[in-house]
């Protein structure tokens, strides 16, 4: 299975790409993932949210693929313990060949992206930073992937 990670910003700091990719590499045999970056909408000050969020909407619906699960990542979505998640991916692993996962700009998601992801997943209730999400987000699944593979790495 490949999962994508479709996440706003093109210029992360070096530590989250360090971050990010090394538990990238530890995820390996059935299961691979990938970064797909997307410019954020450049914001104004009197920019409306909802302009940003239809700009940013469209250049993730551009790379969205048909037969792919999508995954929000937002925080009015529902928390999964790490076996919880293990049993979801185990689960997604068996039914797509593609988990798109999505991650938004400084305004969050498009709410309309939220509506149509088949999963919305929160880490919590609290705000992150966009860059900061793709390293919390590897982590997590790799985590999961340890835990399908019974790896000591969860323990």
């Amino acid at each position: 299975m490949k999962i994508e990670l479709i996440a706003a910003g093109t210029k992360p700091p070096r530590w989250i790409h360090e971050g990010f990719e090394t538990y990238q590499k530890r995820i390996k045999g059935d299961c691979q993932l990938t970064l797909k970056e997307f410019s954020i909408a450049k914001r104004h000050k009197s920019g409306a949210i909802a302009q940003y969020h239809q700009e940013e909407e469209r250049l993730i619906r551009d790379q969205l693929q048909p037969r792919a699960l999508m995954v929000a990542l937002d925080k009015s979505g529902r928390s999964f313990s790490t076996e919880a998640l293990a049993a979801s991916m185990a689960s997604w692993m068996q039914e797509y060949p593609v988990v798109q996962c999505l991650i938004g700009g400084p305004d969050g998601l498009a709410p309309q992206l939220i509506n149509d992801a088949g999963l919305t997943l929160s880490f919590s209730p609290m705000t992150f930073p966009h860059f900061l999400m793709r390293v919390l987000f590897a982590e997590q699944l790799y985590r999961a992937w340890s835990v399908i593979h019974m790896h000591p790495y969860h323990k």
